[in-house]
């Protein structure tokens, strides 16, 4: 599997929230930082494969073993460690990742096209810096509002809109329509701080609690130190609900706009279908408030209403799973979601501003907002526009000896039928690779008691 380093397109734009003509107590509020005015924080080269015509040029501190001019290297890093949990007092230095962010590391052994060229002669020690001087701030990350709960954040905005005389009430006949088509690539068009490509890892371990920040660090050695690496798309398990915000997970966004349903299909290994279920309200007796039973569903459940022109939407009942080189989520995860509408200067719809409040006591010590622009690029009965295309996966690759094995028509393999529901890549590290390691006791995470 192939993952490009970053995209780089003529059709990225600086970072925007939404286009508004109030002050709104819990959507619109301005960003901290620009991403798009931030380098990449990782080694990692550009051009080449991904960027034909770009020349071949290393992003980084220093590689081949060598270390940047002014940087004090640490006795011991991810790269050299025999025991990752022993460093605990070493993950807020920078230094211990080698100021790599957390998809830099995953990218690291060939991942992005490049080979082993960029590990240097004897990896993993050999391993490339990146930049210590760069990083994007906390505080563009964590979000504004003063919502603790994603219920609280919902309940204010709907407030907010019945003293606007809403929630609007659309029909066949007033619903923006406009919005139905389909949507560029988001990873094409954005640059965001979730792809995990201009933070340095100490900064996304401060929003982090104790137990998560273990298994972000998990996640980076298996990357950076014994390329074991274990990707949902590798073994066709599911994708997960934050793999819609993976700048690689899912292309074109398909959208279709209907009174009382608003759904949004995407996908590359695995379809993402999130269905807007307008005017409905959850049912509040179960773990987390819910539509259907009181079971977590791989992408959650979701309700909204309109103010007017923009979609407020809340989505609960999410299943506890992973993402490439960003930190898990746990079945207690909410998200806040704003679709805005997005006009150029002669009042045209060009798109939707979309903005996620994620909202995870498990996971983040603070809720933590993410910010982009779906640009629409075709109507559905555009002569040039391609339908989309519904994806099997077909398993084809199996985790042998705990790493990710391609396996051929006829061979015969051994295979251990993992635990969905447990953390299963960590279950194939933690069985083949940290046998001599010093564990911590945890608690389950899957566990409601």
């Amino acid at each position: 599997m192939l993952a490009a380093t970053f995209m780089l397109s003529a059709g990225i734009q600086a970072q925007q929230t939404a286009q508004m003509d109030f002050e709104s107590v819990g959507r619109g509020w301005p960003l901290a930082a620009d991403a798009a005015e931030h380098e990449v924080t990782g080694a990692t080269f550009r051009g080449g494969f991904f960027q034909p015509g770009v020349p071949r040029t290393f992003l980084g501190g220093a590689m081949g073993g060598e270390v940047p001019e002014g940087i004090e290297p640490l006795a011991r890093d991810l790269f050299t460690s025999d025991d990752f949990y022993a460093d605990r007092d070493l993950w807020t230095d920078p230094r211990y990742f080698r100021c790599n962010s957390s998809a830099a590391i995953e990218d690291l052994w060939g991942a992005n096209a490049t080979g082993n060229q960029i590990m240097g002669p004897n990896p993993p020690a050999t391993a490339p810096w990146g930049k210590c001087e760069n990083d994007y701030p906390r505080e563009a990350i964590v979000s504004p509002y003063p919502f603790r709960t994603a219920q609280e954040h919902y309940e204010a905005l709907m407030a907010e809109t019945k003293k606007r005389g809403g929630p609007t009430r659309h029909t066949y006949a007033t619903v923006p329509g406009e919005w139905s088509g389909i949507y560029a690539h988001p990873g094409r068009t954005n640059q965001y701080w979730y792809k995990m490509r201009y933070n340095q890892i100490p900064t996304i371990l401060s929003l982090l609690t104790e137990e998560y920040q273990t298994y972000y660090v998990q996640e980076a050695y298996h990357h950076g130190n014994t390329n074991a690496p274990q990707w949902q798309s590798q073994y066709c398990w599911p994708e997960g609900f934050t793999r819609r915000f993976h700048e690689f997970a899912v292309w074109e966004h398909y959208i279709t706009v209907t009174p009382n349903m608003v759904q949004i299909v995407a996908g590359v290994a695995r379809n993402f279908i999130t269905d807007i279920h307008i005017g409905r309200e959850f049912n509040m007796e179960g773990v987390v408030p819910r539509l259907g039973a009181d079971v977590p569903r791989w992408y959650g459940e979701t309700i909204g209403f309109w103010d007017g022109d923009a979609l407020i939407t809340w989505t609960s009942n999410i299943q506890g799973w992973k993402n490439h080189a960003a930190p898990e989520h746990s079945s207690m995860m909410q998200t806040i979601e704003i679709y805005t509408p997005n006009h150029d200067s002669d009042g045209n719809f060009t798109g939707l501003n979309h903005e996620t409040v994620f909202y995870d006591p498990q996971v983040w010590v603070e809720p933590v907002r993410i910010v982009r622009n779906l640009q629409k690029q075709n109507e559905f009965d555009d002569p040039d526009a391609t339908p989309y295309v519904f994806i099997e996966c077909i398993q084809s690759i199996f985790p042998i000896d705990g790493r990710a094995t391609p396996v051929s028509h006829g061979q015969v393999i051994e295979y251990e039928i993992p635990d969905m529901y447990g953390r299963p890549w960590a279950h194939y590290w933690e069985e083949y690779f940290e046998q001599d390691m010093e564990k911590p006791e945890e608690e389950d995470i899957f566990s409601f008691e």
